[in-house]
């Protein structure tokens, strides 16, 4: 063991500094080496030149693939740092293995890359990644991937209004939510849709707030339906309009 990775995040001496994190993405640069995009969790995401992991007998190139939560020495440089050792913490294999469960983790990764600044620390963004990955890998539902979009957004302070109407603030208790409008900031009762936004069933709307309040892990367990996917396509349109761009990974889902 290199070092107490699940304790440890700091420096060492001028400029060489460790950490762990979880691998967004990975460019060729060159003919052997790689830059690597790590979320790490005391240093904000990290963009690290990787010598030679491309070469046959790298010792660490294949720990460097996206979704790999891994430990990582480097070396600070002026605009990509260097990589000199890296340690794998979960190798989360099972995720590039199978196509399906690539497809909705590739975009949670693209998500967090395009959500968060260079070398900006962002811990609750860091701990939300490695614990939605590892239950991709563990319960294998589709759900995990919306339930990790509306969670970001809510942890950017955009957590939809689902409990009253977001336009006129009539509780849904009292008038149950007919359409979500992203404008709004959430759902709308049938009164101020008036055509405006998605129409979402109430099992959709009982999800989410299932998924916001603290009851996404019941929620994974169940079969997917029409509320479930209704979810999962206004989540993915629900990040692209807060990012303002389109998720490359988005024809995955």
């Amino acid at each position: 063991m290199l070092w107490d990775h699940l304790n440890y995040s700091g420096v060492l001496m001028a400029g060489l500094y460790r950490d762990q994190g979880v691998v967004l993405r990975t460019i060729k640069l060159g003919e052997a080496d790689r830059i690597v995009t790590v979320l790490t969790q005391g240093h904000g995401k990290v963009r690290a030149v990787a010598k030679g992991v491309r070469k046959t007998h790298s010792k660490f190139g294949a720990r460097l693939e996206p979704t790999s939560h891994v430990a990582l020495q480097l070396y600070l440089g002026r605009d990509l740092d260097v990589l000199t050792q890296c340690e794998t913490i979960e190798s989360n294999r099972a995720l590039r293995e199978g196509y399906g469960l690539l497809t909705h983790a590739i975009p949670m990764l693209e998500a967090v890359d395009h959500l968060t600044q260079d070398r900006e620390p962002v811990p609750a963004i860091y701990r939300m990644l490695t614990g939605a990955l590892r239950t991709l890998a563990t319960r294998r539902s589709a759900l995990v991937t919306p339930a990790f979009f509306w969670k970001l957004l809510a942890l950017e302070g955009y957590e939809p209004r689902i409990d009253a109407c977001a336009r006129c603030d009539t509780p849904a208790a009292d008038q149950p939510l007919f359409s979500f409008d992203l404008e709004e900031g959430g759902g709308l009762c049938r009164g101020c849709a008036m055509g405006s936004g998605r129409r979402l069933s109430p099992e959709a709307f009982d999800l989410l707030s299932r998924i916001l309040s603290g009851g996404l892990n019941a929620a994974l367990d169940e079969a997917p339906n029409t509320a479930s996917h209704d979810v999962e396509k206004l989540a993915l349109t629900a990040i692209e309009h807060h990012l303002e761009r389109r998720l490359r990974s988005a024809s995955l889902l």
